[in-house]
């Protein structure tokens, strides 16, 4: 039985991506900000799918400190994952620091997501049935250059604008980490999920009784389709859309723009205390 850690699952996209892998047969494991909310989806996913191999983490991806936390505990936990879906993501209209200083939605967006990846390298891990995956969900909204000035602590702040940054963040972690472990049999890819009727969607453009956006089932189709499908099992560094390799902004290729990127985020985490382990 494989065994799928998806973040950001107690509603939306990642819930439904969480009931449909569960429905599959995988083990899977949902995390969320609220322990409560945890376990109240874990039951819901229980009662729709039947299933019984179904865990939680609660963590706040607010707080380095915690994602430190919430890595160690999911290894201790777990001797390895077959898939990590690196769902959650915010849209936060006003401006807010985290408790290390830096803008959130840059931190929870990409800065976590990319210090709980490479924490849990080590138990991600390919099997005799095929490569290791690790999935993040970026946005056809991912801005088309990249500003470094702006990401961390920006000189006057957009919501849009520190949202479509963490989301170019995400394709450039996505293609430079995908080359970094091209010889360790495990693929990486990201994707859009469609414009989905969410919380997100709603924050960030208004959508209002299901009349803006396709429902969260669609939304979780192409993250299932690159955690599941054969298709892409040798597929890795690319950026999907609709289940289909898609072109994201040319900046994505940019091998200067996505070290810097990686350079950068190490040495926030290092200057906030921690360490990449």
């Amino acid at each position: 039985m494989k065994t799928v850690l998806i973040t950001g699952s107690t509603d939306g996209i990642g819930k439904q991506t969480a009931v449909i892998l569960a429905q599959k047969g995988f083990s899977v494991v949902i995390h969320g900000r609220n322990e409560e909310k945890c376990k109240q989806t874990l039951n819901e996913i229980s009662a729709v799918t039947g299933a019984k191999n179904l865990d939680y983490f609660a963590c706040d991806l607010l707080s380095i400190k915690e994602v430190y936390r919430f890595s160690e505990e999911v290894k201790k936990r777990y001797g390895s994952l077959d898939i990590l879906i690196n769902n959650a993501g915010v849209y936060l209209k006003d401006y807010m620091l985290s408790p290390e200083g830096m803008e959130a939605t840059f931190q929870i967006n990409h800065l976590s997501m990319f210090y709980l990846t490479l924490n849990l390298l080590s138990i991600i891990k390919p099997t005799s049935e095929g490569h290791a995956r690790i999935i993040n969900v970026s946005s056809t909204a991912h801005a088309s250059k990249m500003d470094f000035d702006n990401l961390v602590k920006p000189v006057k702040y957009d919501g849009h604008r520190a949202y479509s940054l963490s989301k170019l963040c995400n394709i450039l972690f996505t293609i430079e980490l995908s080359e970094r472990l091209k010889d360790k049999n495990i693929t990486v890819n990201c994707l859009h999920p469609g414009v989905i009727n969410t919380k997100l969607l709603k924050a960030g453009w208004g959508a209002v009784g299901g009349f803006f956006g396709r429902s969260p089932q669609e939304g979780a189709k192409t993250p299932v389709y690159l955690a599941v499908s054969k298709d892409v099992e040798n597929i890795t560094g690319k950026y999907f859309s609709d289940s289909k390799i898609a072109k994201p902004h040319d900046i994505s290729y940019d091998k200067d723009a996505r070290t810097k990127l990686w350079r950068l985020s190490e040495e926030l985490i290092n200057k906030s205390g921690y360490e990449i382990v």
